[in-house]
Parts: C-alpha cells; sequence; structure tokens
C-alpha cells in the first residue's frame, strides 16, 4: 500500500505543504519588513553621515540601540539587543533630518538554524554556539 495514496497519507502530505507553506511566508515577510528599516548587528556599531549638523538625537528604546554623537554630522548607531525601535535626528530648528524604524539582529553569517516540528531556534556561534532566538510556528487546521 502506497502511503500518499491513502487518506491518511494525503492528510499528512497536506499538512506537511501546509507548514511548509506558512514557514516560507513567515520568512518572506519577515525578509520585506526588515527591507523598510536600518538594520544594525547586535553589538556592532553603524556610522551615519548626515548632510547638515545634528541637534537632538531620540532613540524610542535604549535598550535596542543606542546612539552617539561622534561630531555634528555624524552618528554612531549601536545595536544592543534584538528588536526594532526607532531612531528620530533633529536639527537645530527642530526639523527631522532622519525619521526611521531600527531594526537589530544577529549577524547571520555565523548563525545556525535548529528545527524541531514547529520550534525554531537561532543560535549564534561565534566562537561558542549560544542560543539567541526561539520561535515557535503555529499551523493552522
Amino acid at each position: 500500500m502506497n502511503l500518499p495514496t491513502t487518506a491518511i497519507g494525503a492528510r499528512l502530505l497536506t499538512k506537511s505543504f501546509a507548514s511548509l507553506a506558512l514557514i516560507a511566508s513567515f520568512l518572506a515577510s519577515s525578509a520585506s519588513a526588515a527591507e523598510g528599516m536600518l538594520n544594525v548587528y547586535m553589538n556592532h556599531a553603524r556610522v551615519l553621515k548626515l548632510d547638515r549638523p545634528v541637534s537632538k538625537v531620540i532613540i524610542g528604546n535604549s535598550d535596542v540601540a543606542d546612539a552617539t554623537v561622534a561630531d555634528a554630522k555624524t552618528i554612531v548607531l549601536t545595536g544592543r539587543s534584538f528588536g526594532t525601535t526607532n531612531l528620530v535626528i533633529l536639527d537645530v530648528d527642530g526639523n527631522a533630518i532622519v525619521d526611521e524604524r531600527i531594526l537589530v539582529s544577529i549577524d547571520e553569517g555565523n548563525t545556525v538554524r535548529v528545527f524541531k516540528q514547529t520550534i525554531r531556534s537561532v543560535l549564534s556561534c561565534t566562537p561558542n554556539c549560544e542560543e539567541h532566538a526561539t520561535h515557535k510556528l503555529t499551523i493552522a487546521n
């Protein structure tokens, strides 16, 4: 008896394909959401060069990212922990020079993903592997 031709086999294959479609959809939505943001790696700095002098720098959640004024036209943005926040930079007249969302994530080059049924763990392996994120995917019947 061939499993895919039985009713049980057909249901298992349907659920498997639904699971794969859900995972693919989750990864695609995560990638497209990140496109409109400033991306910074955790524990890394990113230099922002501006076209006019800065008067005020505002970070929505300083636990996620930190901004330091290096000079009148240079900001150093540092990722502190995983997540999203926003950055607003004002000039001397109070006009927004920058008003952007920030995504702080791990450096993908040194990560390993472990999938166990509906649980996905992300390990950062520099130099030792440490768990940084765990996501549980829920599958609709």
